[in-house]
């Protein structure tokens, strides 16, 4: 036997074999087992670990999505919107039938027959797209839709869409499709700062969602898909087609007949201006309650949380507050004369500017103050302008304007090509060009603020002449001195320390020592003028500055500061002479608070802004107090406005006197004339006006006081405020009387003045033991009398 052969008992039988096979499929089967069972765990752990990772539905249950924040006038209208994310949630009964049809039939045509995932339309959806050569049809779900906008992140992995089918799943069992699709329409973007179906109707349509024709709904529903790439605004044609896609989506489904997404194709969309869709408002009065509100509830309250937000104001005398500071400011200007151009561009540089200037200059009308370039100018003054686009402008002769005349004097042409000039557009000639006048940019600044001095009510408030250049609240924020616009409060403060209004002061020069100046303080009247012995009345009346500051001293300078703050004042003042001549700085919310105590018979009104704000649902959040308390005697306040309403009839303050009806008010003008006041009010409305530059040391130019360069807005405004409401008479208090009083002539009278007509509290009237101040009419001064330390002409 060879050693190398086998035995063959061996090596076995059929029989051994069959054993050998038999015992590898058990082996093979236990294998996969444990593999299935291995697997099974794996899978069981993993999703264990990932149910865990998954986020509750329940905060859709509970679905409070940010929402816009809005601002309304006293009227109702709405003035301002406020959002991170711009909404507005609709029930979903309150969409329109084809609305809600156009979504399911561009995104989910089997949404009430499918579990929250459809395998069937993921199958449809690649045939469809392996045909198109490009993804036309998602394979989403609303309810996967629903899921990836509010339950997860954005990121594109198989674990998310893994999350995203389970959670899926679970909202479509626990939530009814009417609950998803209410989600849906209100949470998806749709491009252009919209979320939800309502925003973007209000959007790209100007109109509500319920308002939408078929043709919208379906260009609507096919932006979520791609909502930049498919946006009218961006890419018009672009968004027809996808328009049109989905118009044939809701045929294919039987939402639509043919004929009537035929005619939908044809239909006019009328797309709204993307800046007009956008409620805004913007003026210092809204920016200033915004202001308040964000920092009462805080930034997301107030960008988030839907609040509705109740002003007092009233756009009626909000526009004629602007259009007075605009026009007063004008004059101004235009007082001190042209200043020429601008700017000056060339080549591509002038270019650039157009293409700057055809979008800036898009609505024009008559009226308008707008930019232009000069493109050439003829030898008899007319020039033809560039305004942007293929709009024009022929500048009429600007050397006949006799504001400009000065100007153009030592010029043989107006202007040089290039020359970047404002004008004034009166009307549209011959196809796109305007006739034109030229203009100027104010040089100064302004402010306005009116207010119910009753209670408070702000009726407008205007910061500045421009508030798309500064936002700056010159109303509020701007502490400037307000010269005699203070001295009302200095003569009420002496009215309350035994003084009247018949009480006989001296006009004379004084010479005050100030440490804080280099030699002693001369302080002089603006007409460099004295006037001897003056009766009370009459120094404010006339706004006499030596006497006012004899009268502080005697008064108390302590007791007029603490008189001020009560009064509403709450800057610091500077305890000295010079308070007299209002060289203390406050703004001008400040001093018309001040104010409304002489207006509302001694009870100071605080201004304020808003009346109420709401959340969301309609809860009440905060509601105005008012906050109004007796700071002074009726009697007071009432003598005060009598002085004050001779300041208009006989004073600094005549210019407003064509008004016509009852009024009081004050002017006040700063050194260097840097800054005009009028500070005015009838019963029912408290108004303020101020000019000057931001840069404190610039002045307003020659004679430009609070009566010239102020008074005139407050009179614009009051007589289109007051235009059509009735005439009112200040109420007279109790305890006032009324007596003729022999008034002091100035230097240049020749004759006797006129008695004048005096109010007094009753018992110190002429005649009775309290008038101590009081002069009587045979009494006489002499000018030996006006020395340093008198105050008075006494017995």
């Amino acid at each position: 036997m060879h050693y190398m052969e086998r035995d063959p008992g061996r090596d076995g039988g059929p029989k051994s074999r069959g054993k050998s096979r038999a015992g590898w499929w058990v082996g093979a089967a236990a294998l996969v087992v444990v593999t299935v069972g291995v697997a099974a765990f794996v899978a069981v752990a993993s999703y264990m670990q990932l149910e865990r990772s998954l986020p509750s539905i329940q905060s859709l249950k509970e679905y409070r999505p940010p929402v816009v924040s809005r601002m309304y006038a006293a009227d109702g209208t709405l003035i301002g919107e406020y959002y991170r994310e711009r909404r507005y949630v609709r029930p979903l009964e309150s969409f329109p039938r084809h609305v809600i049809q156009a979504f399911l039939a561009a995104e989910d045509a089997r949404f009430y027959e499918h579990g929250g995932l459809d395998l069937a339309g993921i199958f449809r959806a690649m045939v469809k797209n392996l045909r198109a050569g490009e993804i036309v049809q998602g394979g989403s779900t609303i309810t996967q839709q629903v899921v990836k906008s509010l339950l997860l992140s954005p990121e594109r992995t198989y674990i998310r869409k893994i999350k995203e089918a389970i959670l899926a799943y679970r909202i479509d069992r626990s939530m009814t499709k009417d609950e998803i699709l209410y989600l849906y329409l209100n949470q998806i973007y749709l491009g252009s700062g919209a979320y939800g179906v309502e925003a973007a109707a209000r959007t790209y349509f100007g109109k509500s969602a319920e308002d939408l024709t078929v043709a919208q709904a379906a260009l609507l529903a096919g932006l979520p898909k791609a909502p930049s790439r498919f946006s009218p605004f961006r890419n018009l044609e672009k968004a027809l087609e996808r328009q049109h896609y989905v118009l044939e989506r809701m045929v294919e489904v039987g939402f639509l007949g043919p004929d009537e997404a035929a005619a939908a194709r044809k239909e006019p969309l009328d797309f709204a201006d993307p800046e007009a869709s956008r409620v805004q408002v913007l003026n210092s009065f809204t920016e200033e309650v915004r202001r308040r509100v964000e920092a009462d509830f805080g930034s997301d309250v107030l960008y988030g949380d839907g609040l509705s937000i109740h002003t007092t104001l009233d756009l009626e005398a909000q526009r004629a507050a602007e259009a007075a500071v605009r026009k007063g400011l004008e004059e101004l200007d235009k007082r001190h004369g042209y200043r020429g151009p601008h700017g000056h561009v060339e080549g591509p540089e002038r270019d650039a500017f157009l293409q700057q200037l055809a979008e800036k200059n898009r609505n024009l009308g008559p009226g308008a103050v707008v930019e232009a370039v000069v493109l050439e100018c003829a030898d008899g003054g007319m020039c033809r302008l560039l305004l942007g686009g293929e709009r024009t402008a022929r500048l009429l002769p600007p050397e006949k304007e006799k504001w400009a005349a000065g100007y153009f004097q030592s010029r043989k042409k107006a202007f040089r090509p290039g020359d970047v000039i404002r004008v004034r557009l009166e009307e549209e000639g011959d196809g796109s060009t305007w006739n034109a006048r030229l203009a100027q940019e104010p040089a100064a600044e302004g402010a306005f603020l009116a207010m119910d001095p009753r209670s408070g009510r702000v009726y407008c408030l205007v910061g500045g002449k421009d508030f798309s250049k500064s936002q700056f609240n010159r109303a509020i924020q701007a502490i400037r001195q307000p010269g005699s616009a203070f001295k009302p409060i200095i003569y009420a403060a002496a009215l309350d320390r035994g003084f009247t209004a018949a009480s006989v002061l001296i006009d004379s020069p004084i010479i005050q020592d100030d440490p804080s100046l280099q030699g002693p303080w001369k302080p002089a009247n603006y007409d460099r003028s004295f006037w001897g012995p003056i009766l009370l009345r009459d120094a404010l009346i006339h706004s006499r500055n030596v006497v006012t500051i004899k009268l502080l001293q005697q008064v108390g300078i302590d007791y007029v500061v603490d008189y001020a703050h009560r009064l509403g004042i709450r800057s610091p003042l500077t305890p000295t002479l010079s308070l007299a001549l209002g060289a203390s700085g406050l703004s001008l919310w400040e001093l018309l608070t001040a104010y409304s105590a002489f207006a509302n018979q001694g009870v100071r009104s605080e201004p304020y802004l808003v009346e109420a704000v709401y959340d969301r649902d309609g809860r009440l959040l905060q509601r105005h107090q008012p906050r109004q308390e007796a700071v002074i005697a009726p009697q007071t306040a009432f003598l005060v406005t009598h002085i004050l309403q001779g300041v208009i009839q006989e004073g600094t303050g005549q210019g407003v006197r064509r008004l016509g009806r009852p009024a009081a008010g004050k002017t006040g003008t700063t050194n260097d004339l840097k800054d005009a006041w009028f500070i005015g009010y009838t019963p029912s409305t408290l108004a303020g006006a101020w000019v000057g530059h931001d840069d404190h040391r610039l002045s307003l130019g020659r004679k430009e006081t609070g009566g010239r360069a102020a008074a005139p807005i407050w009179l614009y405004f009051m007589e289109s405020w007051l235009k059509g409401k009735p005439v009112e008479n200040f109420t007279i208090p109790q305890g006032i009387v009324f007596a003729k009083v022999q008034r002091k002539a100035g230097p240049k009278s020749e004759e006797p003045p006129e008695a004048a007509y005096v109010a007094f509290a009753e018992g110190t009237e002429p005649g009775t033991t309290e008038t101590a101040q009081t002069q009587s009419d045979s009494e006489e001064a002499t000018s030996d009398s006006f020395f340093k330390s008198d105050l008075f002409w006494k017995d």
